[in-house]
């Protein structure tokens, strides 16, 4: 019998250009049980993320109509969302940028699967928390 528990499996929406990258993310979120929808780009995410149901955003910044920091502004959902932003760059200023645009994390490209699932992880227990609370 094992001490670990089951991950809380979460409604993700992806947002990335790179249709490569896309597809092994999706494929990873998918094979650990999450629920994926994706955009490659902010027009198509602006369209699809308001019925999505996502609990999670996880977006790049370098898209090829904007940034995710852009996006994050022309989305402003209306409902409390765990936003991770994805970047090959990972200067202080632009982890900063993106905690002012409201993003909770900046993981930095290319990620191991490890500090993903740790940061979803963080994700399920802020979301159980807030439902608890209503």
């Amino acid at each position: 019998m094992s001490n670990m528990t089951e991950p809380t499996l979460l409604r993700i929406f992806v947002v990335e250009n790179h249709s490569d990258t896309l597809k092994w993310i999706r494929l990873y979120l998918e094979e650990s049980g999450h629920i994926v929808q994706s955009a490659q780009t902010i027009v198509e995410a602006v369209e699809r993320f308001p019925d999505s149901g996502a609990e999670v955003l996880m977006s790049d910044i370098g898209l090829p109509d904007g940034t995710g920091w852009e996006l994050m502004e022309r989305l402003r959902p209306s409902t409390e969302i765990f936003a991770i932003a994805m970047s090959g760059f990972g200067l202080n200023a632009d982890s900063s940028r993106s905690r002012a645009a409201g993003f909770h994390h900046h993981l930095l490209k290319p990620f191991k699967p490890a500090e993903l699932d740790r940061i979803l992880n963080e994700a399920a227990q802020r979301l159980a928390s807030q439902v608890s609370i209503r």
